[in-house]
């Protein structure tokens, strides 16, 4: 077997991929320790690690499987897919704001390969182009893969790299930054980012989706869409978090990243401003700001980062009985 059939594998994973002859797109049964799966061997980028197999599961969730569970696998079938979107060249349009889009390792846009269920995912402007076509109408756009790592294990390294990223793009003079991010932990790196990210001339917006593009009630083309605007059209010069408002499609809302928090698992409207409103509503056609007071967008560069972060804090909730002991754990802890 040849490597080009095991797209986005290596190392380890690759290795157990070969020992049971099951290619990518193959339709596998896979005992595990932890009990039976079957699907299709989906790819994985080039910045995913080498201990997990990704597969869709005939429910139509894709879920990775740890290698080390792995006791047996075998190919039932096989349906090779086109795992591409095509590519459309994103036009330069004069007078448009230049938007830079980071990619942290979730899939901001998608199409769906209708022989094998698989979800192919969006990130070259050219992707995103042929995926979205409106943003086009919105922004001159740039993209850059930061990291690839799931929502969940987002951390102190993660903030550290974006916050550094942001600050080297607003002195290149992009007009706006807009962060594509798994939902779970969006409002935690929101927060993050706000405390990093000080004195910001331009908006720095992130962005994801409650339910992927392969599901006719996606929110994900709408959500990028008005980040996008958000973004390169947008005078408030915060961090904000971008996510549908009503369960309708009638707008989106801007979050502060301080203030926002994920509400529900799968909501389309789940994020909410917590103690405070809304920053603004966004939609196609405009955006309308809700709050007076906020940071204007300026024309300097002059941005503060500050990339520290100490995991020597910790959060600790009283419950009535709560011992002394616990507390005495963690500060012996460190």
């Amino acid at each position: 077997m040849t490597d080009d059939i095991f797209q986005g594998y290596k190392g380890d994973a690759l290795d157990v991929l070969k020992k049971y002859k099951v290619r990518v797109w193959g339709q596998a049964k896979v005992e595990t320790t932890r009990g039976t799966f079957e699907g299709t061997v989906l790819p994985r980028a080039e910045n995913d690690d080498d201990q997990h197999i990704v597969v869709k599961i005939i429910t139509g969730y894709n879920i990775g499987i740890d290698i080390r569970t792995i006791t047996d696998m075998k190919e039932t079938g096989y349906k090779k897919a086109n795992y591409k979107i095509p590519e459309k060249q994103f036009p330069v349009t004069p007078g448009l704001p230049k938007v830079k889009l980071f990619g942290t390792g979730g899939t901001i846009a998608s199409r769906l390969d209708y022989r094998t269920g698989a979800v192919i995912p969006a990130f070259s402007p050219g992707e995103l182009y042929g995926a979205v076509p409106e943003l086009a109408d919105i922004c001159n756009l740039e993209t850059e893969k930061v990291f690839a790592v799931f929502s969940e294990n987002m951390g102190p390294k993660q903030y550290i790299a974006l916050a550094k990223a942001i600050g080297k793009e607003i002195e290149n003079g992009i007009d706006g930054i807009v962060v594509g991010h798994g939902t779970d932990t969006l409002h935690h790196t929101g927060a993050a980012l706000t405390f990093m990210c000080q004195n910001l001339p331009v908006p720095v917006v992130l962005v994801g989706s409650q339910r992927s593009s392969d599901r006719p009630s996606s929110d994900a083309a709408l959500n990028l869409m008005h980040a996008m605007k958000a973004a390169g059209q947008s005078d408030i010069a915060e961090v904000m978090v971008c996510m549908f408002g009503p369960t309708s499609d009638e707008y989106g809302l801007l979050h502060k990243g301080t203030r926002v928090r994920k509400m529900h698992s799968s909501y389309r409207s789940t994020f909410r401003t917590i103690g405070d409103t809304p920053l603004a509503r966004i939609n196609r056609k405009e955006i309308m700001p809700i709050k007076k007071k906020y940071n204007k967008r300026r024309n300097d560069r002059n941005v503060k980062i500050l990339p520290y972060f100490s995991d020597e804090v910790t959060m600790l909730y009283y419950y009535p009985g709560m011992k002394p002991d616990t507390l005495d754990a963690m500060v012996d802890a460190g």
